[in-house]
């Protein structure tokens, strides 16, 4: 038996056959053109047929309501329309005399380890986009057609990572599950996985290597091991571990409709983390009592210019609508740190998680704030809408925010559009500063949500995204736990309600310490929610 180590990006086990994902390679050499212009032309004549392929795939991706993997299909078609790439290519060909192929392969290899040497794993994910389209365009230069990858039965996908054009065209009931040598949780691979609810490891190395194709081999996705020719012991080890699994999962599916009520009465309500439309049916699928986070930068982050408004108030109105009735918190446009976006035009900071971001840039760029604003004013008419404020460190920010909100108010009024002016208004907390005036900051809204990440984060001194402070990061830190009791004292002190949408929520291990300490609702991943609903009904916390 063969053990490998990995991360896991989700958790389950998987028994089948390993099959290696097998793509073409091109042989790329350099060779010297007479004729750059007609070489120029070949190239410009891939790229277009490339642009059509991607809005295919696009418009597949649509049919099939994964907008996941639709807004990724734009991003490869705003890479092959960048002026850097589209350039640098052109530069070899006008300059060196080179073929297409070897200027397409030396800017592919240019921007994707640029991408590579970032620190930021989310930057480095982006590196296979570059591979992908410049991949793409060699088939093309080579007047190959798209190959299709076909599965004849279920078996357990190995690759050095996967793109999005080849996942959208697997039969996904045939994958138990992906072991991949590279990637990051931020990955297209990853992020598939959770979407589909299949077991993944990922980072295995070069270790998961082809000569163990076609042998049996077992993904435990709970330790983010891959076992290869598994001994007798461990297969049946593994069985009983997944029987005991699916049987969890069926009887979570029974804890649908219950309330979220521990054994002597405490009630609490367990929300959903949403990041795009397609989450809401997952929210309500799990039963999720409401949304306690929509991360509304994601319309923002799968674009190459601002949404407007009209864009951006259909997206509120239909979570709005899909919900019913049901809360919906909006977390207004929280960008910057590990969240860039290039046609904002932030200019590069020594240390972004300490610096111009959230509620920074809404009242800095206050046209882009009163656009997203007037969208959810509007969309509160079709729903139960909130609206939570990021990154807050004084009160006077909470002030100038609500100023600015009713400023939008009086500009609906005199256009003659609805909206509820009752809507309820919230600010995350997330850095110490706003944990010690939470008294103050409670007598200017209506709730409080901790965020527990950040919070952490800059509680600790700890960078996140460092993944050499692993060991150091404690979301259970006493200090942590300290302020996560003096937030929801305050709060109740002044009559509002205290919720946690950050990681801590999920966390089934302090579950009872943060109802004790009286929290009002918890929000998770709509995955999370039937198995904490399991761990409420469990408690007595008396």
């Amino acid at each position: 038996m063969i053990t490998l180590y990995g991360t896991s990006v989700f958790q389950g086990i998987s028994i089948g056959k390993i099959l290696f994902y097998e793509r073409s390679k091109y042989n790329v050499d350099k060779k010297t053109v007479h004729n750059v212009d007609a070489e120029i032309k070949r190239f410009e004549l891939a790229k277009e047929s490339a642009l059509l392929e991607l809005q295919e795939l696009n418009e597949m991706a649509l049919s099939k309501a994964n907008e996941i993997n639709a807004a990724i299909f734009e991003g490869h078609q705003l890479i092959l329309q960048d002026e850097g790439y589209y350039n640098f290519v052109i530069d070899l060909i006008l300059n060196q005399g080179a073929n297409a192929e070897f200027a397409v392969k030396q800017t592919s290899e240019k921007y994707s380890q640029m991408f590579l040497s970032m620190k930021d794993e989310y930057m480095q994910a982006r590196a296979f986009d570059i591979i992908d389209v410049s991949e793409r365009l060699l088939r093309l230069l080579n007047g190959d057609k798209q190959e299709e990858f076909v599965l004849n039965e279920p078996v357990i996908l190995a690759a050095d990572d996967l793109i999005p054009s080849e996942t959208i065209r697997l039969d996904k009931n045939k994958v138990l599950g992906f072991a991949i040598m590279y990637g990051s949780e931020n990955s297209h691979t990853a992020i598939i996985a959770k979407a589909l609810n299949i077991p993944a490891i990922i980072g295995i190395g070069k270790e998961l290597t082809k000569e163990y194709n076609n042998r049996l081999a077992i993904i435990d996705g709970i330790s983010g091991t891959l076992y290869i020719d598994p001994d007798a012991n461990t297969l049946e080890e593994m069985k009983k571990k997944q029987k005991e699994l699916l049987l969890e999962e069926d009887l979570l599916t029974k804890l649908v409709g219950k309330d979220n009520v521990t054994i002597d009465g405490k009630r609490v309500d367990i929300y959903g983390n949403i990041s795009n439309l397609s989450d809401v049916d997952e929210v309500l699928k799990n039963d999720g009592g409401g949304i306690g986070l929509f991360r509304s930068e994601f319309l923002y982050l799968e674009r190459d210019t601002y949404p407007s408004e009209e864009e951006q108030f259909l997206v509120y109105k239909e979570i709005a609508k899909a919900m019913n009735g049901k809360k919906v918190i909006i977390r207004t446009l929280d960008i910057g740190a590990d969240k860039k976006i290039d046609y904002f035009g932030l200019e590069k900071e020594e240390n972004p998680a300490m610096g111009f971001r959230g509620i920074r840039i809404c009242l800095t760029r206050t046209e882009i704030f009163k656009t997203q604003l007037r969208a959810i004013l509007r969309a509160s008419m079709y729903g139960t809408i909130s609206i939570m404020l990021p990154m807050i460190i004084s009160v006077s920010e909470v002030r100038k925010a609500k100023d600015i909100l009713e400023e939008v108010k009086m500009e609906l009024i005199k256009e003659h559009i609805s909206f509820k002016n009752d809507i309820e208004i919230g600010i995350m907390i997330e850095t110490p500063a706003a944990v010690m005036i939470s008294d103050e900051l409670a007598k200017e809204v209506d709730f409080f949500s901790v965020g527990t990440n950040d919070l952490t984060q800059y509680t600790l001194a700890i960078d996140r995204q460092n993944t050499m402070l692993d060991t150091f990061f404690d979301a259970h830190h006493p200090a942590i736990l300290k302020m996560l009791h003096m937030v929801v004292k305050n709060a109740h002190e002044n009559g509002i309600w205290a919720g946690i949408c950050g990681e801590l929520a999920s966390d089934l291990t302090i579950t009872r310490e943060l109802l004790q300490m009286g929290y009002d609702e918890l929000s998770v991943s709509p995955s999370m929610i039937l198995r904490l609903r399991k761990k409420v009904r469990e408690l007595k916390l008396s």
